[in-house]
């Protein structure tokens, strides 16, 4: 059939899934919002620390300097988990595997004095 009627029956259960995928948060917002009480207290609406009333306001602001040092961790923390699949084939990989690891950590270094001589990892 040459036309825009026919349907391919190997993409039925695509449109199925797709269906699906819609429908189920959908259906599940909804149930959620029949099902739970509707009647907030104002100690529920009340920021919440450990049990204690809050000593002061909730929303303070962060320094820049904070989001540096942590996307920095993260940066260098992900670089030296190359570490680990290295130490597990070290044996395999011989000198080679080693210059290379030794390459890798030099240049994981520099990054770390050019990150400390500009002052990103200082706190005030």
């Amino acid at each position: 059939m040459i036309g825009g009627d026919y349907v391919p029956s190997n993409y039925i259960p695509v449109v199925i899934f797709i269906v699906i995928a819609t429908l189920f948060p959908i259906v599940t917002l909804l149930v959620a919002k029949l099902v739970r009480p509707s009647t907030p207290e104002p100690d529920k609406l009340g920021p919440y620390e450990c049990g204690i009333d809050p000593q002061m306001e909730s929303r303070g602001r962060y320094t820049v300097r904070y989001y540096i040092i942590a996307i920095l961790f993260v940066i260098f923390d992900v670089e030296t988990i190359f570490l680990f699949p290295w130490a597990v084939q070290f044996k395999v990989l011989g000198l080679f595997g080693l210059i290379e690891m030794l390459v890798f950590l030099g240049i994981l270094i520099v990054g770390y004095v050019w990150v400390y001589k500009k002052g990103a990892l200082e706190w005030v």
